[in-house]
């Protein structure tokens, strides 16, 4: 019979794998449309100013968003910190890496990472963004040329190599905090199977390298053909 204590580590490793699925999303929905840049202008200013300026996605969607990634991190501080005090002794010839990988033992270390980027991205972009449209009261997503503004503050924020380094080395981050993290939300929830977690895995490593690399190729093309 479970006791409280170990219903209460279920239940937050399950809420940790929901809130993982929800980010999961939306990665690969902030991908698509930040790859429609490197694609056609003009369909990235359309659909940024639509995402910009749906109700439904600004007071809605959004603050779940903003939720959801402060709720992981928070969790997973919390899971951590449960498991290293359920593990006070350690061994002299205790080997991890024999049992385990380096990114399951530092999920901590690649997230708090990954949430660093995300204090930088949300100063690039969030931040300019409530100041133009709740402050200034500007929900045009006009530029004084009276086109769209977006593709280029988009453009204008790879013009500096060190930001650039900076966007790539958090999602390398992210990719590892991905490649363990992927499987971990579907075991977390109990779905383990023999037949279908090998997929699974697979699955999991093709996302944590491919939407990274999206991100990193955005930022990369950016610069050069900026600076070019």
């Amino acid at each position: 019979m479970s006791t409280g204590k170990g219903m209460t580590s279920v239940g937050r490793k399950v809420l940790m794998a929901l809130s993982g699925f929800f980010l999961l999303i939306f990665l690969l929905q902030h991908s698509a449309i930040n790859f429609l840049s490197v694609i056609s202008p003009d369909m990235f200013n359309e659909v940024s100013h639509f995402m910009g300026t749906n109700p439904v996605v600004q007071f809605a969607l959004q603050p779940v968003l903003a939720f959801g990634v402060f709720f992981h991190l928070i969790m997973g501080i919390v899971l951590e910190m449960q498991n290293r005090n359920a593990r006070p002794i350690k061994y002299v010839d205790n080997r991890p890496g024999a049992n385990a990988s380096w990114m399951s033992r530092n999920m901590i270390i690649t997230g708090i990472m990954v949430m660093l980027f995300l204090a930088i991205h949300f100063y690039d972009f969030w931040l300019p963004e409530l100041n133009v449209k709740f402050i200034k009261g500007d929900m045009t997503g006009l530029n004084t040329e009276g086109q769209y503004r977006y593709y280029e503050e988009l453009r204008h924020k790879f013009v500096d190599p060190i930001r650039v380094v900076l966007y790539v080395l958090s999602f390398v981050f992210l990719s590892l905090h991905l490649l363990h993290g992927f499987q971990s939300a579907f075991q977390s929830v109990g779905f383990n199977h023999n037949k279908y977690t090998p997929t699974i895995k697979k699955l999991g490593n093709i996302y944590a390298i491919l939407i990274p690399f999206v991100f990193i190729f955005i930022a990369v093309y950016h610069f050069i053909t900026k600076t070019a």
